[in-house]
């Protein structure tokens, strides 16, 4: 039972604890006769009540209080409550003091906190903040969008998979020093890092014990490689139109000095040659670029209807060159694809200008685009945006035998040497396809049955969360 506020119950026994020492003097001083026994028991039932009438006012205080301060542990806000003794007033003065001062305390913490997560945030490489146990305390955006999803409170072995970080964290613990740590990423492309792992003195007040600092040491490694790899391809690749040319410049400055007829000849096949050697060279500087840039997802909204129109468009010439038809099928309802137009243009382009340089003449060459939509999310219109986008571009020639297929974004790898040399080719184009599709998380299928052409399809993914994104 409740009497305004204070529990009979313990009010009650207060107030027999409060007038039981009274009650003992005036029994003591009627015994001795001091005092009167009636005198005595009207002044203690007197002296009883105005106990019980205080304890009550006290007692109401001290619980009104203890409401108001557990209302603002579980709410973060009450009305302070009205008090009506001394020692209640100065219990709620001080508890609204209080109040005040741990509301400016949370708000600077609160401050300090945001500052440090935008600044963390800023970063542009990946941060982890890990406690004793291994775990993500604090995870920077870098981190967010390269490891995916909410880090805090995961394992780190959970987050990175490299037994390396995990050794070299126990080494850091156990000897207090910082360590460095190569490893790599295979997904969704490969990327190299240095992770610097670095122990605190002292823990931090929210558990941090160790900072993981991530360096994408991809494109230093990639620049060392593709400088290799160019060398090597060059080397190999221009020995050979280079030995023609010098026999050719031999021979017109010998034997063929005075033959105008050779001279033309021979200036004509030199010219071929040095326009080979040419494209050789812009197609290894362009793949080396797109590889640089591989590990880097694009982040332009592109229309690639207007990308695949200015391909044919750019290649109508050289259909008419070989009498063959460029046809296009694109849906009307494709969405905005997220990527690089330029790269887009340059991997269609190659695609297309194979099929027409290895298409039979007067052969068609079709351009097909759509969206492979998965009824999600649909809007006003009914029309789905979840889904991927596919492009396939199809020949009609000569097709492609099926052990070929596999390597055909290899290098330099060409099924017939001879013909691809004599058409122009490089041997780069479908490797350069490659890149640029890995580039915008592409997967690019090739079908192809010997006699009845080839068909070269991308499948590009598309969600309508990226879109909102971008």
């Amino acid at each position: 039972m409740v009497w305004r506020d204070v529990p009979l119950g313990r009010w009650l026994r207060a107030v027999g604890i409060a007038a039981t020492p009274p009650a003992l003097g005036f029994i003591v001083l009627a015994a001795l006769g001091l005092l009167a026994p009636g005198v005595a028991v009207l002044t203690w039932l007197g002296l009883t009540l105005i106990i019980a009438a205080a304890i009550h006012w006290l007692l109401g205080d001290l619980l009104r209080t203890r409401n108001h301060i557990e209302r603002l542990v579980r709410d973060g806000e009450a009305t302070a409550p009205t008090a009506r003794t001394r020692i209640g007033r100065e219990l709620s003065q001080s508890v609204q003091r209080l109040e005040r001062e741990t509301g400016q305390r949370s708000a600077r913490l609160g401050s300090d906190l945001d500052g440090m997560e935008r600044a963390l945030d800023a970063l542009p490489g990946p941060v982890l903040l890990l406690n004793e146990g291994h775990k993500v305390v604090r995870a920077n955006r870098a981190s967010k969008n390269l490891l995916g999803g909410e880090l805090a409170g995961r394992d780190l072995s959970a987050v990175l998979r490299n037994p390396d970080i995990v050794a070299a964290l126990a080494e850091a613990e156990h000897t207090g020093a910082g360590q460095d740590v190569a490893f790599t990423l295979q997904a969704p492309v490969r990327r190299d890092f240095s992770a610097r792992i670095e122990p605190l003195a002292e823990h931090a007040a929210d558990g941090t014990a160790i900072v993981l600092a991530l360096v994408d040491m991809t494109a230093v490694r990639r620049a060392d490689q593709m400088r290799a790899d160019f060398v090597a391809n060059a080397s190999h690749e221009i020995r050979t139109p280079l030995a023609t040319l010098s026999g050719f410049i031999e021979t017109l400055r010998g034997p063929a000095k005075d033959d105008a007829e050779a001279r033309g000849r021979f200036l004509a096949i030199m010219a071929q040659h040095a326009e080979r050697m040419t494209r050789l060279v812009e197609d290894l500087l362009s793949l080396s670029r797109i590889e640089m840039n591989e590990h880097t997802v694009p982040t332009e909204r592109v229309d690639l209807p207007a990308v695949l129109a200015t391909v044919a468009a750019n290649l109508e010439f050289r259909a008419t060159a070989r009498a063959a038809t460029i046809e296009q099928d694109i849906a009307a309802d494709l969405p905005p694809l997220t990527g690089d137009a330029g790269e887009l243009i340059q991997l269609f382009q190659n695609l297309v200008d194979n099929a027409i340089k290895y298409g039979r003449e007067g052969s068609t060459v079709r351009i097909c685009a759509w969206h492979e939509t998965s009824g999600q999310n649909e809007d006003a219109s009914g029309t789905s945006e979840v889904g991927d986008i596919l492009v396939s571009i199809a020949d009609e020639g000569d097709g492609i035998a099926r052990q070929h297929v596999p390597r055909l974004t290899e290098r330099f790898y060409r099924i017939d040497t001879a013909r691809s040399r004599e058409l122009g080719g490089t041997g780069l184009g479908l490797a350069i396809v490659k890149h640029i599709a890995s580039r915008h998380r592409a997967a690019l299928a090739i079908e192809s049955e010997p006699g009845k052409g080839s068909t070269f399809t991308l499948r590009f993914p598309h969600t309508a969360r990226a879109s909102q994104k971008n």
